[in-house]
């Protein structure tokens, strides 16, 4: 019996080093080196103080500020401790029932983009797989200028530039989608705001 247990004690303490130890180490000491920004969690600075992370959404509520993606997690919304989706399907009423709120309350929100004719986005109406998204396409962020153009008082022609010019492209310009990050843009409109 010894003879079989010592054997696999061995290979237990031995890959408990190895991959409990050693391969995260070497793994971050590459993260390190190669994007030291995202390994260090991509933390966004604003006057001197992190008010963030680029790769985490954040809930903004006010008329001045880009509204994100509605966020599904547990608790509160973008609690990154709790990453995950609602799980529900396209024939889920639970959905259909959120859906039809947000879209309404979209439209109270946004009166002027609605007399404009813009569609909805359906990322403004439906949660992402991760429940944290920090990003929005660009046509989502464009439906909500009137709103943050008028709630700023800023011309909604320099609102849009500013989207425009926020827009990240797919990389390589094909791999991904178009992609405006609600934190750095809004962090944008409070640096336009200040000038």
């Amino acid at each position: 019996m010894v003879r079989h247990v010592r054997p696999a004690l061995v290979l237990l303490a031995a890959f408990s080093v190895l991959t409990g130890l050693i391969y995260p180490l070497a793994l971050t000491g590459i993260a390190q080196i190669i994007l030291p920004h995202q390994a260090r969690g991509s933390v966004v600075v604003a006057q001197g103080r992190a008010v963030g992370s680029a790769q985490i959404g954040q809930d903004f509520t006010q008329a001045r500020y880009v509204h994100p993606r509605p966020s599904a997690t547990a608790g509160a919304p973008y609690n990154a401790a709790a990453s995950g989706g609602s799980n529900l399907g396209p024939t889920s009423k639970a959905l259909r029932d959120a859906v039809a709120a947000r879209v309404a309350a979209l439209k109270a929100d946004n009166p002027d983009a609605v007399r404009e004719g813009l569609p909805i986005p359906a990322d403004l109406v439906t949660a992402s797989a991760s429940g944290l998204d920090p990003d929005l396409s660009p046509q989502a962020a464009l439906f909500q200028v009137p709103r943050v153009a008028r709630a700023r008082n800023l011309p909604e022609g320099q609102v849009r530039v500013l989207v425009n010019r926020m827009t990240a492209q797919p990389l390589l310009g094909w791999l991904g989608e178009p992609r405006v990050n609600v934190l750095e843009l809004n962090l944008a409109l409070d640096r336009l705001q200040q000038r």
